[in-house]
């Protein structure tokens, strides 16, 4: 007797496989830690805030700042456990019945099959091109398809870092008469958004997180953007209280004090472009710049042995191989100036003692 739904059967559990090691610098993660930051601050706020309650003002205070910080109105905003809970929102909301299915490019963010396999929407990737371009006039026709519910455009993508031109994600949005989501997760890096376009429109629902800028992964916080209607459907699929109260103080926290975070990440910017241009002063080494907080590299088909290498030394990075336009490459997050120094000087010591 089986008691679930009947395609769970073939289903597996959302899995995150990458080493753990001393260096973590796989998971695009921050190395400012904001409760060691504005700890005082928090819990000054803490003291008002009773977790005893559903209720608190610190929910419309968050939705204030929010909606000041993002340059929307509140009615423009939905909040949830992290873009991931979003997303999952957002596949429920569009899923009517077995045949209906999202559209993304690939490769992408992972999670999007992930989360599409959870609530029942098939999932169609699209290929990206060897330069990483996206064929949009393919993207448009296949997502004209009476079972496409959703188009999905991550920019800046993960894990290739590159962004879309503005007049091809504006085609899709004339063209199609579906969901456009547009995954601006690291939007302070790239600083390109599209939140002024959610009026002009309708089809338009744009996702963030706390998670990059805002050195926030482990709080689990995220946003949807778009305009009011769709905002006010969305919201009859999420749960009631959906985001605890501490978790709620803590993001209004940090975002009354955004300036440290946003002044953390243009360093992360800088030593991005730092650390580029010292792994292509390597021979044989080919680094790949992005608008993000990663970058990607390849050293051809000894980069296994180098991400091995690294492994060995403590310093976990991504492989971000398995699609054949990523053949070879792996991807590693900027971190904190130290251990990217130490990055740096492992992967000079692999490079010098396997005389690649």
């Amino acid at each position: 007797m089986y008691l679930f739904r009947s395609d769970l059967k073939e289903k597996s559990e959302v899995n995150i496989n990458v080493p753990h090691k001393k260096v973590m610098m796989c998971l695009n993660e921050s190395t400012l830690d904001p409760f060691a930051v504005i700890k005082d601050k928090i819990l000054e706020k803490m003291d008002k805030v009773h977790l005893n309650r559903y209720f608190n003002p610190v929910t419309d205070r968050l939705y204030k700042e929010l909606a000041d910080y993002a340059e929307v109105k509140r009615e423009n905003l939905a909040m949830g456990n992290g873009v991931d809970e979003m997303l999952y929102y957002i596949f429920t909301a569009v899923r009517e019945n077995k045949n209906d299915f999202a559209l993304t490019f690939s490769p992408s963010y992972f999670d999007y099959k992930s989360y599409c396999d959870a609530v029942g929407l098939k999932i169609q990737q699209m290929d990206l091109k060897d330069d990483f371009s996206n064929d949009f006039d393919k993207f448009i026709q296949v997502g004209s398809d009476a079972n496409c519910k959703l188009l999905i455009l991550c920019n800046p993508n993960n894990p290739t870092g590159h962004i879309m031109p503005s007049e091809q994600i504006q085609r899709v949005l004339e063209k199609s008469d579906k969901l456009v989501l547009i995954d601006e997760t690291y939007f302070e890096f790239s600083k390109i958004t599209y939140k002024d376009w959610i009026n002009k429109y309708p089809n338009l629902i744009i996702t963030r997180s706390f998670s990059k800028a805002f050195s926030a992964a482990g709080l689990r916080f995220g946003y949807v953007i778009s305009a009011e209607d769709n905002i006010k459907q969305l919201k009859k699929v999420i749960t009631a209280f959906n985001l605890s109260l501490m978790t709620q103080t803590i993001a209004l926290t940090i975002l009354e004090n955004k300036e440290i975070f946003l002044n953390h990440t243009q360093k992360v910017v800088e030593m991005r472009d730092y650390l580029w241009e010292e792994l292509n002063k390597i021979p044989k080494m080919k680094a790949t710049n992005t608008y993000t907080n990663f970058l990607i590299l390849t050293i051809g088909n000894r980069t296994k042995d180098l991400f091995k290498y690294l492994e060995e030394n403590e310093i976990a990075l991504r492989d971000v191989s398995a699609h054949p336009i990523m053949k070879n490459q792996i991807r590693v997050t900027i971190s904190a100036p130290e251990e990217n120094e130490l990055f740096l000087e492992k992967v000079k010591e692999f490079m010098e003692k396997e005389e690649i």
